[in-house]
């Protein structure tokens, strides 16, 4: 019976990473950073690269571009940020700290869930995975998929640091 559930999961997760990946630009909008989890913390926690609260993520299909505009906390203060890449076969390769390749794992009208390699300029290989929503608050199950991304990727659930309540940022 487990192994029947864990299949249906699989399957449906898989179904979901296919719908997100068709045609990403219906996610081109607004969006704020729930939670991330980093199997390199340090890429995660204030002061760092990606301790990032997501403002807007622009999806251009036609064009194969990505852009995305947040913040970044420097010394408590808010930095405005822009990183934008190109579609890649099943990526986007976008250029910030670093060489990245993030992939739109699930979407609908109200979250994303976002998975990220980045090599840094040490060649240091960190996993990210993001969870963001149109408002501060988002469905428990897209909370449960997220943590399920996280486990598959071999991310600790210690990991997973909630961004919403920390949001300090313009929110424009």
């Amino acid at each position: 019976m487990n192994l029947l559930l864990f299949s249906l999961v699989l399957g449906l997760l898989s179904a979901s990473q296919g719908e997100a990946q068709g045609d990403a630009s219906q996610f081109t909008g607004r969006w704020l950073t729930h939670y991330t989890a980093a199997n390199n913390i340090e890429k995660i926690t204030e002061g760092a690269p990606f301790h990032a609260f997501m403002r807007y993520i622009e999806f251009d299909e036609e064009n194969g571009t990505i852009l995305m505009h947040f913040y970044v906390k420097e010394n408590g203060e808010c930095i405005e940020k822009y990183a934008s890449g190109t579609k890649e076969e099943n990526f986007y390769a976008v250029d910030y700290s670093g060489q990245n390749e993030v992939q739109l794992i699930s979407g609908d009208e109200n979250t994303l869930i976002v998975y990220n390699v980045n090599v840094d300029e040490d060649g240091r290989e960190t996993e990210i995975v993001g969870l963001f929503g149109l408002s501060d608050d988002v469905d428990p199950n897209r909370i449960e998929e997220f943590k399920n991304v996280v486990r598959e990727k071999g991310i600790p659930e210690e990991n997973i640091w909630n961004f919403i309540y920390n949001d300090n940022c313009p929110r424009e």
